[in-house]
């Protein structure tokens, strides 16, 4: 289980180890992750992280997807374009200037849809938000 913390809201996340390994495994390693999340440009309502700057390694498409649902965490290992994590808050196909991206899908965020349709429109109003993820115990 990982938590999501943005400004004094604290959202919790379900990791999909069975389905995305490699994947969770990642991100674990990146954990805490202190950062922004950012409005995307082209992919419809959704926010972002840029992980551009910490190092990966040759992941495998897993539990991949271009059209993540609501709540779903996706993390693009920079194939074609940088690497982030996606945070998709109502319908999204992921995308950029390269064209579709699939992410891997390693987690899925508990809100409701009024809590992650406010997470979006917070970040295309105001700009960049601070984020913290951390691993927590179930």
């Amino acid at each position: 289980m990982i938590e999501i913390q943005l400004d004094d809201t604290t959202f919790e996340a379900t990791l999909h180890e069975d389905r995305a390994p490699e994947s969770t495994a990642a991100v674990r390693d990146l954990l805490p992750l202190e950062s922004e999340l950012m409005h995307v440009r082209w992919s419809g309502i959704a926010t972002w992280i840029n992980i551009d700057d910490r190092p990966l390694g040759d992941l495998p498409r897993e539990n991949h997807t271009v059209y993540p649902s609501r709540g779903d965490l996706l993390l693009y290992p920079g194939y074609r374009n940088e690497q982030e994590i996606l945070f998709a808050c109502g319908p999204t196909c992921f995308k950029s200037p390269a064209g579709e991206l699939a992410g891997n899908h390693f987690a899925t965020v508990d809100a409701s849809v009024e809590e992650l349709k406010a997470i979006e429109e917070t970040t295309l109003r105001d700009g960049s938000q601070d984020v913290v993820i951390r691993e927590v115990s179930e």
